[in-house]
């Protein structure tokens, strides 16, 4: 078998990966922020619904996902009026549904590290005349940096090895949404062992840096009191 049948599927990969982390920085911060700072009533019925991803069967997930993404769906209407098509099974799609599976491990750590900052010092820059913008941005962010770091590493780490949303959502088509985790799994039906044997390996050793990372950038963020 060719070389590009198996680095296609990790290049993919970790294109998905890489854009399922910016959405989810940008949508995770101030969702996480919010959680973290909000006295409403409504701040643990959100947290919930953040955290679900956490013990839904990924199947469960992408059963809806592909009913929302699919031609009959919101994701149909809206393709048809760009005049494309739906968007279950294509990249696009995975990258919805690895954001809405991998939201709580990035919303988790950025949320915990922002309850950690306390009030004194954003008061503290309050007092010195700091919007709410200046406050976040030269205070909470900065002390957040090991959260950041966190969510970054768990939330690339996490889209690459899923499986079940991604079948459902994307199936296996090559280029588009044959990913890392289909690939294996589509090696192994197909009796293709060495091709299987160096993905899985792969994935070994990327799953024993990923906890590694996380280790010390706890064991770091500790040191410094954060």
């Amino acid at each position: 078998m060719s070389g590009a049948a198996l680095w296609q599927p990790v290049w993919l990969t970790v294109q998905l990966a890489l854009a399922t982390v910016v959405v989810l920085l940008i949508l995770g911060t101030p969702l996480a922020w919010w959680l973290a700072r909000t006295r409403s009533r409504w701040r643990e019925v959100v947290g919930t619904l953040v955290a679900m991803p956490l013990v839904l069967p990924p199947t469960v997930l992408g059963f809806y996902l592909l009913i929302l993404l699919g031609p009959s769906g919101p994701g149909g209407w809206v393709a048809e009026w760009f005049g494309a098509r739906s968007l279950a099974f294509t990249f696009t799609g995975l990258v919805i549904g690895s954001t809405i599976y991998s939201l709580p491990f990035v919303v988790q750590p950025l949320r915990t590290a922002f309850e950690a900052i306390g009030d004194p010092l954003l008061e503290a820059a309050a007092t010195l005349r700091a919007s709410p913008w200046n406050r976040f941005f030269t205070v909470a962010v900065p002390l957040a940096r090991p959260g950041f770091l966190t969510a970054m590493v768990l939330g690339f780490a996490h889209t690459v090895g899923e499986f079940g949303i991604i079948l459902m959502i994307g199936g296996n088509i090559p280029g588009e949404t044959r990913v890392l985790s289909v690939a294996i799994f589509d090696f192994v039906e197909t009796l293709h062992w060495r091709e299987a044997h160096l993905l899985s390996a792969g994935m070994m050793v990327f799953a024993f840096l990923v906890i590694l990372a996380v280790s010390v950038i706890g064991r770091r963020a500790g040191r410094v009191g954060l």
